[in-house]
């Protein structure tokens, strides 16, 4: 069903904005408690790999635990290897896929209706979904391949940094996103651009500047393209904000000059953080008890290190993807996961007490909403056909998904959403007393940098375990000048 839209210029009001190290919603602080859900379009499709009944049932799932903001996926890539999605948003340069668009229009039609908010990622570094490997190879900077099958992470990596170098492929990729971005909804009649139930327009998932020497040549160019990136989907989506989907200092070549310098950019509204214990070696599913400790003293210093970045930016952040293995590294749905809620309350605890004290943490996304899907495969393996869960393809089905029936987790998440409802309604009662962001947030500031000090830094790895480079002179993220970010109303250039 169309229907009708809205003749009239939206009102900033209505759309998550950015004051400081808070995102405002109305007026008021909006914090929030979300989770990936990237497959949503997939669901909202009409083709043969929708579900609507599904999507529906899960989006009310989510909201009666508390979850409000999802991040989804707006752009696959036609690949050759076997582990990929499919079908793909796009087939070839140009060639799209209507029916997955359409998808996407029921999505935020859906979460429209429920008060949710999207973030909706353009592209991926990953080969999962086609990604930046798959515009190298259209135009001509080499072919993709699957690094699960060979394991070179460090070369796959390289190849999908191309992407920034080939003026076709950035051609290319606007040509989509503008596509995307500027389209009316099929359901609602709305654009998508004028749409408040989008929060933010996020140009990939983890994108880095490539891995070892050859990553940290590129960190320039990878600066530049994420300034360049935001700046042209700014222009597109006036209303919303743009966001990175870097994973911070493990998708910076480990450098802090390289994270802050590409979140520095007047046109990157927050600042977005990943964090994975048992991809970077702190956590081993297989000798749980011993390295859980040290799992979550890894996390904490993680977490407070780019709750510092941001106060030192001065914008908010959110940490988009976290998650943690099943006991004894099951995949299993109903099977144990004693560790994964000890480490999901634990982190939640680190963004809760920042939120607490007026700090830059703004919301968390945990990684990944499997809900009411069921894996089908005794080789744990995705297949065409199957129903999705919160694992993509290329991982084994139900690894880092939290599904329907998780109630304990479940329970652990919905304790920390009535939390951030709770602060939420606190930092909305401290701004109508008077007490003014700078206040708040040089307390925040000093707690978290006081706490940080006092841990190691911890070490960080690729999937795959190989080791990151890391820069011999970090920028001290103290001595950056600090600049104030303002949210101005902007003007579409289209």
């Amino acid at each position: 069903m169309l229907f009708s839209a809205c003749s009239s210029t939206p009102s900033p009001d209505n759309f998550v904005q950015v004051d400081g190290t808070q995102f405002l919603l109305k007026g008021e602080p909006y914090r929030f408690t979300g989770t990936n859900f990237w497959y949503g379009a997939y669901l909202g499709s009409p083709g043969p790999e929708g579900d609507l009944d599904r999507l529906r049932e899960e989006l009310d799932l989510l909201k009666s635990i508390g979850i409000t903001n999802l991040r989804v996926l707006a752009a696959s890539e036609k690949a050759s290897h076997s582990r990929a999605l499919q079908p793909s948003f796009q087939e070839a340069p140009g060639v799209v896929n209507e029916s997955l668009l359409q998808g996407l229009d029921v999505l935020i039609a859906e979460m429209g209706k429920r008060d949710m908010k999207a973030v909706v990622f353009l592209n991926n570094m990953w080969e999962w979904s086609g990604g930046m490997s798959v515009y190298a190879e259209w135009f001509g900077e080499g072919k993709t391949f699957d690094p699960n099958e060979n394991g070179d992470w460090h070369g796959f990596q390289n190849l999908s940094a191309r992407f920034y170098y080939s003026q076709e492929a950035q051609d290319a990729w606007r040509d989509y996103i503008r596509t995307v971005i500027t389209r009316t909804n099929t359901v609602t009649g709305i654009p998508l651009n004028e749409d408040p139930a989008i929060m933010s327009w996020q140009l990939a998932n983890e994108p880095r500047p490539g891995s070892g020497d050859e990553g940290l040549a590129n960190a320039e160019r990878f600066v530049q393209w994420i300034d360049e990136s935001a700046e042209f989907i700014q222009s597109l989506a006036p209303f919303q904000l743009v966001s990175t989907g870097n994973e911070g200092l493990a998708g910076s070549a480990q450098s802090e000059e390289i994270y802050l310098d590409a979140h520095d950019s007047p046109h990157v509204d927050y600042l977005t953080f990943h964090m994975w214990a048992k991809n970077w070696g702190w956590f081993n599913c297989a000798n749980m008890e011993a390295t859980f400790d040290e799992t979550l003293s890894n996390a904490k210093d993680y977490v407070q290190q780019h709750l510092m970045f941001a106060q030192t930016l001065e914008k908010p952040t959110v940490l988009s993807e976290f998650g943690l293995d099943r006991d004894q590294c099951q995949f299993a749905p109903g099977k144990a996961v004693t560790y994964r809620d000890q480490y999901l309350e634990f982190v939640f605890g680190l963004m809760e007490e920042d939120m607490e004290r007026g700090g830059a943490a703004a919301g968390t996304n945990f990684w990944s909403w499997g809900g009411l899907g069921v894996p089908q495969q005794e080789d744990d393996r995705w297949r065409p056909g199957d129903p999705f869960v919160g694992d993509p393809p290329q991982e084994p089905q139900g690894l880092n998904s939290v599904f329907a029936s998780d109630s304990t987790t479940i329970e652990v998440i919905r304790a920390h959403a009535k939390r951030i409802v709770s602060l939420s309604k606190m930092g909305a009662e401290n701004m109508g007393q008077g007490q003014t962001k700078a206040e708040a947030s040089a307390h925040s500031e000093a707690s978290a940098h006081s706490e940080a000090s006092a841990h190691s830094e911890p070490s960080f790895s690729e999937p795959g375990n190989a080791h990151i480079a890391s820069t011999n002179d970090p920028a001290d993220p103290s001595t950056r000048i600090k600049k104030k970010f303002v949210n101005l109303e902007k003007s579409a250039n289209l």
